[in-house]
This record gives C-alpha cells, structure tokens and sequence, in this order.
C-alpha cells in the first residue's frame, strides 16, 4: 500500500517541477548570444537597431505571441521580452514611424493587406488583449511606408458568429 501512494506522488511532483521549469524564462539578460541562440534556437527574423541586434521569435497559437531578444554589441542578452500587447503598440507613433521601426517594434505581421479605397497598407497582428481576448491589432501604413494609424478589435478568427467564419 506504501508505494501506491508514493508512485503518484511521484508523478505529481515530477509535473509540478515541469509546470515550474516552463515558467522560468528561457534566457535572462547577461547571457552571451551563443546561449541565447543555442536556448531559443533560429530567430525568426533578425533587425539592426543601432549598435544592437534584435532576434525576433514569434511563437504561440495563431501568432499571437512575438519576443524580441535585443543583443547588444558585446554579445550578450540585454532584454527579452513579448511585444505583441497594448503597451508596445503604444509605442508605436503615427505620423513618425516607417515600416523598419515597426518591425524593429513588433515584428513582422502575420498578414498584410491593402485597402485600395484608402491607399493603406494594414498590417496585422494577432494577440491577447490584457492576457484573455483575442484580438488583432492593424498598422496602417501608406504608400510611402509611414504608419498613419493604428486600429484594434475582435480577431475575425475567433468570432464565427459575428463574421460568418
């Protein structure tokens, strides 16, 4: 009877070590790029900004979750961090901004479409308002490549019976 309680026991403790280990971040600031590399693998996209280099790894269901890994020039990690929410499209400065600085910003979008009635390239980017809904966030760039506006809401791919998908 003794080791039927210690065998789920067991089980349990070796799931909650797990559940543990995925919520530590993969990479902390200090790392050398190696590391960094070896740990996250392939970047999706690289940018250069300034003396730094931006290591884009868009992850998650449906796109929803970009991080950038910003290598400074001595090759080592300075940040990591997720830039698909609120508080880095803010960031982002109409009027101001081109198409590199939201790339550098926010990575690239998981699609891109043109409103010819408007003259307007959309961006974009699907992720999780305050963590829960799922919506989508647009950049609108025109035709020279300057963002003109920014437009979020529902992501029409989870709203099946208000878009009739």
């Amino acid at each position: 009877m003794k080791h039927f309680f210690s065998i789920p026991l067991a089980g349990l403790l070796l799931a909650l070590t797990g559940c543990a280990a995925l919520m530590a971040p993969p990479v902390n600031p200090g790392e050398p790029e190696t590391q960094v590399l070896a740990r996250l693998g392939k970047p999706t996209s690289t940018y250069q900004d300034g003396n730094d280099v931006l290591l884009e790894y868009a992850r998650g269901p449906f796109g929803q979750v970009t991080y950038m890994a910003r290598i400074g020039p001595d090759h080592t990690l300075i940040s990591y961090e997720q830039v698909l929410t609120l508080e880095k499209f803010a960031t982002i400065k109409v009027g101001q901004f081109n198409q590199a600085d939201v790339l550098r910003t926010i990575g690239k979008p998981f699609e891109t479409i043109y409103y010819d009635r408007v003259k307007l390239n959309g961006w974009n980017y699907a992720y999780k308002e305050a963590g829960v809904w799922n919506s989508e966030m647009t950049v609108y760039f025109d035709d020279s490549g300057i963002v003109r506006k920014l437009e979020n809401g529902p992501d029409p791919r989870f709203e099946h019976s208000r878009f009739g998908r």
